[in-house]
């Protein structure tokens, strides 16, 4: 029987972000730094870099691959190897005989196109015309192919000492393999139209009858077929015959008709079909309900689509939650490596934290796009030019379970070891292996600045209801995809029901967060979770219509609800602190109720509610942003945003646009001026409205703040600053604005901040890493530049706190100038304060 999981040695990394013990086989003095978790690394590879079958060639390319990566599966409990033998056709046409030929990945470029292999016109596209990757391409059988698992297995085991699984590949589309079944013989399966009309396999399509021999049918597929029951049948012969472990579905297979897209059975970018939702669901169940008749023992790993769970299930209905629940053995996908595309790293955030906010078990994975075997391009050295943005922002994610406890992805992926010339050009191992153990080391063992609690049931409720609310889904997952494009800090996520259990099991998990959530719908368990935590201290974020909110909240809001209105409008807002150095800040908005989740009906009712915007046209205006403090609530602080969704669909476009930032005020931005009201501030200065803002993201581990960011635009300057203060970033210089740190960052950035700095409204500072210079000191801080300042120092959890030293204008050997520490107001965490310290402060633990 195969495993469940992919390890079963790995851990659950709690709270307290403890270390692995003996967890990479070392002893404890041996390792610096501890990498937790690591259950699995997955190399994924071509049969490119195998250029003749000869036994001791095969071995050799396995020896290359395996030391190639050695310095990071040395810290996991397991390796593993996903073959990208062809596009998944060499299981659909499987016939049980070893000796037949495979029609294998040997492509560069789109393999089923119309032009024939290596001929036409040279200002073809490689999606228009395919060539061979060398000159005289192997023959590969199937017998081939298993010694070549055999011989992975084997030698990696060797080398690593690990135990190595070997995992087959399924893609629905067209790109990787000439595929006479899916687009001659059985054309009918193909009902998604990605990259062109009938161009994807669908999981629930219907096969027509034929007379071939299969290993599964060997007397041909019978008329009506499934292709669930099909798929399954072949995957459990020829997994079994080759010795793979598991199966890795690709590119959305299994998860609806249009994976790549925004637009699909339901939504087709300007209506919804709700009537389609219930059959459409049902449809995508049975593909995994046969499959799993067909071939129970081998576990599915999942690419997942390029969207959300709600984006998913707003366009093509897909129910997520009954396959992560309907007892399948699968893995949840990991994050999309599209971004490297097209860039829209928000959208592969959002679309991340939303598949991992529930679980189908423990393991969750993260995946990296270093290689591409098929289409001419290395990630790593020419789409990120070899910076580290999309190691460091989503190695920032983590989610929390129902105890409270913090989940890091337990398998790491590489996308692909080989590129499209099969080399495996080892400087690319060499660069991204130390990102990634720092990344690791750094991911968090507590919440980040904001917890996004994302509606896991209520999204799937709100589209299977009797009255489905699909507007609702789609305008939600849209909105923060879009925040989080322009700098909104959001990398923690926890499932409603999860919160509500979490919240609890370990109350002070919060403390330090500002908690997310759509607007509640009355009567909720949500909604009264969220009401105490703001009685008693917390502070609260909603985003969305209020529609379906009750009135006690609507008084706590102090709105009322009016009559809807939708299209442009004039913006007034109180609180835009990005500065613009050259133009104009845009003052008009677009609202559309397709995309934006219903009309706009908002107005004040409450003459201390703080309105933050409000849109006005022809006299009549509507609130779409609105803060409140109450006494009662102990210090904590209620906010909501409408969200006007300043994207749009274009009729054949893939995604959503977006409206011209030069002419259109983009709305999601009130999402990152709304944190002002609690005391953080993510702002930029750039000249233009239209200039991209940065990313950020910001884990919490051992007590520290790991700050991550990708800069689409290094001229862009960011402003820091938290409740308790300017934040210092280890390594930098910063000139004080108003209070606010200032940084100009390259491109790809991730830093240490462990002090804070309030008090001070201008000068230049600077945090640097010391020497520690006396036994018994493992790390120093100098900060420098101070004037009449309160320095705020966070110390390090994974040391002893009871070694730190503070000593203020202190030169080596540091005896002089120390200060006695003391402990700092609790609501900003655990820290020590030093009072009105000017000059500089060395920092020893």
């Amino acid at each position: 029987m195969h495993a469940t999981h992919q390890f079963q040695t790995g851990i659950l990394l709690l709270a307290l972000g403890l270390a692995v013990p003996g967890a990479s086989g070392e002893r404890p003095m041996d390792q610096a730094l501890d990498y937790p978790g690591i259950k699995n690394v997955t190399l994924e590879l071509s049969l490119k870099p195998f250029k003749n079958m000869d036994e001791a060639y095969i071995e050799a390319t396995c020896k290359e691959l395996f030391r190639q990566w050695s310095p990071l599966t040395r810290h996991a409990d397991g390796v593993s190897v996903l073959l990208w033998t062809a596009d998944g056709s060499e299981i659909l046409t499987y016939k049980g005989d070893l000796s037949e030929e495979i029609e294998w990945g040997r492509y560069i470029g789109g393999a089923n196109s119309k032009v024939e292999v290596g001929s036409g016109p040279e200002h073809l596209s490689l999606h228009q015309r395919a060539f061979l990757y060398t000159e005289n391409p192997p023959t590969i059988t199937y017998g081939d192919l298993k010694r070549i698992v055999a011989a992975l297995k084997r030698v990696g085991n060797e080398i690593t000492g690990k135990p190595v699984r070997a995992g087959a590949t399924f893609d629905p589309g067209p790109e990787f393999a000439d595929s006479p079944f899916k687009y001659k013989l059985h054309p009918e399966i193909c009902l998604g139209d990605t990259m062109g009309k009938g161009t994807m396999v669908c999981s629930y399509s219907v096969l027509k009858g034929d007379r071939e021999r299969y290993a599964g049918f060997p007397e041909g597929i019978p008329e009506g077929t499934p292709f669930g029951t099909f798929f399954g049948r072949q995957c459990r012969h020829f997994l079994r015959d080759l010795s793979f472990d598991y199966l890795w579905l690709s590119n959305g297979f299994g998860f609806g008709l249009e994976t790549w897209g925004c637009t699909g059975a339901v939504f087709d970018g300007e209506r919804f079909d709700t009537a389609g939702l219930p059959p459409v669901r049902e449809k995508i169940l049975d593909f995994w309900r046969l499959f799993r008749e067909e071939c129970p023992e081998y576990l599915i790993e999942t690419r997942g689509t390029n969207l959300s769970t709600g984006m998913d299930l707003a366009s093509d209905g897909v129910p997520l939650r009954e396959i992560y629940r309907g007892g399948f053995n699968m893995v949840p996908p990991p994050n999309s490596p599209w971004a490297a595309l097209d860039g829209n790293f928000g959208l592969e955030l959002a679309g991340y934290m939303s598949h991992i906010a529930e679980i189908p078990g423990d393991d969750y994975p993260f995946r990296y796009y270093t290689h591409d075997p098929w289409w001419l391009n290395s990630p790593w050295l020419d789409r990120y030019g070899r910076e580290p943005h999309d190691i460091y922002l989503p190695m920032s994610v983590a989610r929390i379970d129902a105890t409270g406890a913090v989940w890091l992805p337990t398998s790491i992926l590489f996308l692909t070891a080989d590129n499209s010339f099969g080399e495996m050009p080892v400087e690319v191992p060499n660069e991204v292996i130390p990102h990634i153990l720092r990344g690791r080391a750094d991911s968090p063992d507590q919440s980040g600045p904001v917890v996004w609690i994302y509606p896991f049931d209520e999204y799937h409720d709100m589209t299977f209801a009797e009255n489905p609310r699909v507007g609702e889904v789609l305008f939600g997952d849209w909105f923060i995809c879009r925040a989080i494009n322009i700098g909104f800090p959001v990398n923690t996520v926890v499932s409603t029901n999860n919160f509500l259990s979490s919240r609890v099991a370990r109350p002070e998990i919060y403390d330090e967060s500002v908690l997310l959530s759509i607007v509640p719908d009355e009567g909720t368990a949500l909604e009264a979770g969220l009401l105490d935590t703001l009685k008693k201290g917390g502070r609260v974020l909603l985003y969305g219509p209020l529609a379906h909110a009750s009135a006690n909240l609507l008084d706590l809001l102090g709105v009322r609800l009016d009559t809807p209105l939708e299209g442009e409008f004039d913006l007034v807002t109180a609180m835009n602190l990005d500065q613009l150095e050259a133009g104009q800040w845009p003052t008009r908005i677009q609202h559309r109720s397709l995309t934006g989740g219903g009309p706009l009906r908002a107005t004040v009712q409450a003459a201390d509610a703080a309105v933050l915007a409000s849109v006005s046209r022809e006299g009549e205006s509507r609130v779409i942003a609105a803060s409140r403090f109450l006494p009662e609530w102990n210090g904590g602080g209620l906010v909501w945003i409408r969200g006007v969704n300043s994207n749009y669909y274009r009729k054949g476009a893939r995604l959503l646009l977006n409206d011209d930032p030069a002419t259109w005020f983009q709305g999601e931005l009130l999402m990152r001026f709304a944190l002002h009201v609690f005391g953080y501030d993510f702002v930029v200065t750039k000249r233009l409205a239209e200039q991209p803002d940065p990313l950020v993201g910001v884990a919490r581990r051992h007590n520290g703040f790991f700050f991550s960011g990708y800069s689409p635009d290094t001229t862009v300057t960011e402003r820091f600053r938290y409740p308790q203060g300017a934040p210092l970033l280890i390594g930098y210089e910063t000139w004080l604005e108003e209070g606010r740190s200032t940084y100009t960052l390259p491109r790809a950035w991730h830093r240490e901040c462990r002090v804070f700095v309030d008090g001070q409204q201008d000068g230049k500072l600077s945090c640097r890493e010391a020497h520690s210079g006396h036994y018994g000191v493992k790390r120093r801080l100098q900060v420098a530049g101070l004037e009449n300042a309160t320095l705020r120092f966070y110390p390090d959890t994974a040391s002893d706190v009871n070694n730190v030293r503070i000593a203020v204008n202190s030169s080596y050997p540091y005896h002089a100038g120390k200060v006695e520490l003391k402990t700092g107001d609790p609501k900003f965490g655990r820290h020590f304060v030093v009072e009105n310290v000017t000059g500089n402060v060395n920092i020893a633990w």
